[in-house]
């Protein structure tokens, strides 16, 4: 196994061991997780997701994530080392190139289509054309994941680590909930602006439904655990 395996097994290791102590973590899947590539779209309720979401792939998978965290150091080393994907809006689409190019070469990547972090208040932001244009490129299967917290719940953090001051929405413990849905198929031209659009409103609509399935779940789970 090569080091940069070995980083990878290590921070998923970490991550669910943090998640089963802190988190009271349900994830369900429409259908068995299997091996290949496959683009994950989810939303965006805390700046924990990106850490979380790998836990729901059977196999290695890259994150577009914000270039915030890959100046931070050491995180930003194991980042590189594990090939997630750093989002430079500087760097113009260079993000959605290499995250091409690692579907293309059988490796799963999730994108969170919002492009920003969910509002506090709830509900999602407009999404964007990122992960149409490239489940309309790679034509590989389309998963839709719905994560559901309660957003009282976040912390404001603001942190220098990175060098500069950032301020992102955490979630460190309580209840996290996580659907996958069944596997969408694309076909068509992702330089055609209309087809991009349709595919972005149907990805984000399947995102929503998961979203939604997720809050019932644990609404349920609650009125389940409470006294009569």
């Amino acid at each position: 196994m090569s080091k940069n395996k070995i980083l990878y097994s290590l921070g998923r290791i970490i991550v669910r061991l943090y998640a089963r102590l802190m988190f009271n973590l349900d994830i369900r899947w429409y259908d068995d997780p299997s091996p290949g590539p496959k683009l994950f779209v989810a939303n965006h309720p805390s700046a924990t997701d990106p850490f979380l979401i790998h836990l729901i792939s059977p196999q290695p998978m890259s994150v577009l994530i914000t270039v915030n965290a890959f100046t931070v150091p050491l995180l930003g080393y194991y980042l590189r080392k594990t090939r997630q994907i750093c989002v430079d809006p500087s760097q113009g689409s260079a993000a959605l190139e290499e995250a091409r190019r690692l579907l293309e070469n059988g490796r799963p990547v999730a994108v969170f289509p919002e492009g920003l972090i969910s509002p506090q208040e709830g509900g999602f932001h407009s999404p964007r054309s990122g992960a149409a244009r490239l489940a309309l490129k790679t034509g590989v299967p389309v998963i839709p994941v719905g994560i559901y917290l309660p957003r009282e719940r976040t912390m404001r953090i603001t942190s220098g680590i990175s060098g500069k001051k950032t301020t992102a929405n955490w979630y460190l413990r309580g209840p996290y909930s996580v659907t996958v849905g069944q596997p969408m198929k694309f076909e068509g031209n992702a330089e055609d602006r209309e087809q991009v659009r349709g595919v972005t409103h149907r990805i984000m609509e399947s995102i929503r439904a998961m979203a939604q399935e997720s809050e019932q779940r644990l609404r349920r789970r609650r009125l389940v655990k409470s006294p009569v």
